[in-house]
C-alpha cells in the first residue's frame, strides 16, 4: 500500500457479518483549505458505523483523509463527501460522521451526517 495520500478508501472482509456491532474512530488531525482564502481548516472526525459484509482498512483512511490537505472545501462539503465515500466501500448498515471544525473567524462549526438506521444495542 503507498505512504502517500489516496483518494479511495479500501476495506476487507468483515470477521463477524452476522453480529451487528460498532466500529468507532478518531480522527483528530484533519487538515484542508478554505475554498475561499486558501487557509488552512483544521477539525477532527469522529466516525461511528456498523458495518455488514466488509470493514474499512485503517491505513487507507489514514491515507484517505491525509488526500484533502491540499484541497479547498466547505466543512459542509467535506464531511458529506467523506460519508459518502465510506458508504460507497463498506455499505454498512449504520454511518455517522461528526465533523468538529476548529474556530476560524470566531466560529467553531460541527457537522454531522448519517446513514442508515442505528441497530438496536
Amino acid at each position: 500500500m503507498p505512504s502517500r495520500p489516496q483518494h479511495t478508501l479500501e476495506s476487507f472482509a468483515n470477521p463477524r457479518p452476522e453480529r451487528p456491532y460498532e466500529i468507532v474512530f478518531d480522527c483528530p488531525e484533519f487538515t484542508c483549505l478554505c475554498p475561499l482564502t486558501g487557509q488552512p481548516d483544521f477539525a477532527s472526525f469522529k466516525m461511528t458505523y456498523v458495518p455488514d459484509a466488509k470493514c474499512v482498512e485503517l491505513k487507507s483512511l489514514k491515507l484517505y483523509l491525509w488526500s484533502y490537505r491540499d484541497q479547498g472545501a466547505f466543512h459542509e462539503a467535506v464531511t458529506n463527501k467523506i460519508l459518502d465515500d465510506l458508504v460507497a466501500e463498506v455499505a454498512p448498515r449504520y454511518a455517522r460522521i461528526e465533523g468538529l471544525w476548529n474556530v476560524r473567524g470566531g466560529i467553531a462549526t460541527t457537522v454531522v451526517v448519517e446513514h442508515g438506521s442505528r441497530p438496536p444495542p
